[in-house]
């Protein structure tokens, strides 16, 4: 007889993924549509539960990659550990084989007539029927099914961190995380950036932050020269209209 399936003598629909399943679900990836299948068993390490919901990324063969509802990560699932439905299907009792009906008795053969004297012959009693052998189930255990490999955690992507200086000395900082867009720029004190070169120990880095900084600072020191000279002429100025009134 057949070997007994995972899911269960007579069970109506597989409780776990089909071929056919599999094929349906690569197709709505393929097509950008949203695919959601069921774990059949609970995961307490990352905190799953059994009938949890999960997203399908993509099919691989026997192998679902899946996004579990509330895991920030795509974890592949073998098609025995996922079904379709939140539910384990109903399992259908199974039906007794039905007997086979006992052979009807031959009937006795009427005896050859004798003399008188000798008395008749009793019939042959009639053939029991032979017992009908019970079905035979099997209920050897399976060996379970070693659960698939969890994928690692995806490393983060590399950080740039941008320091540009302006022509009006106004300083800002740029990050960008691998090959995203750079963020918002954020100004940033002449001598914070002093300090973080300082502090990375780069010489090469910390000339060219302090060679900005001191012509920012010498520009800084001219124009206050040339401020304070148009100051002391117009005190001149006045005085000088104060003293003919």
């Amino acid at each position: 007889m057949p070997p007994r399936s995972r899911s269960g003598a007579g069970s109506a629909t597989p409780e776990h993924l089909t071929a056919e399943n599999l094929e349906t679900l690569a197709a709505a990836v393929a097509e950008g549509k949203r695919a959601t299948v069921y774990l059949r068993e609970a995961t307490p390490s990352l905190g799953i539960e059994a009938g949890c919901s999960a997203k399908v990324v993509s099919v691989e063969g026997n192998t679902v990659v899946i996004s579990p509802k509330g895991v920030n990560d795509e974890l592949p699932f073998e098609a025995e550990e996922l079904r379709m439905t939140r539910k384990a299907p109903e399992p259908v009792k199974p039906t007794r084989p039905a007997k086979a009906a006992a052979p009807a008795p031959k009937p006795a053969a009427a005896p050859t007539p004798k003399p008188a004297a000798a008395p008749a012959p009793k019939p042959a009693s009639a053939p029991k029927p032979a017992p009908t052998p019970a079905a035979v189930t099997s209920t050897a255990p399976q060996a379970p099914l070693a659960p698939a490999p969890r994928r690692a955690k995806k490393a983060p992507a590399g950080v740039s961190v941008t320091i540009h200086a302006g022509a009006e000395n106004d300083w800002t900082v740029t990050v960008t995380h691998g090959a995203k867009r750079p963020g918002k720029a954020t100004p940033v004190s002449p001598d914070a950036v002093d300090r973080a070169m300082r502090e990375l120990g780069d010489d090469v880095a910390l000339e060219a932050v302090q060679s900005v900084i001191s012509a920012a600072r010498e520009a800084a020191e001219q124009r206050i020269a040339a401020l304070s000279k148009e100051l002391e002429d117009a005190r001149r100025a006045l005085e000088a209209l104060g003293s003919t009134s």
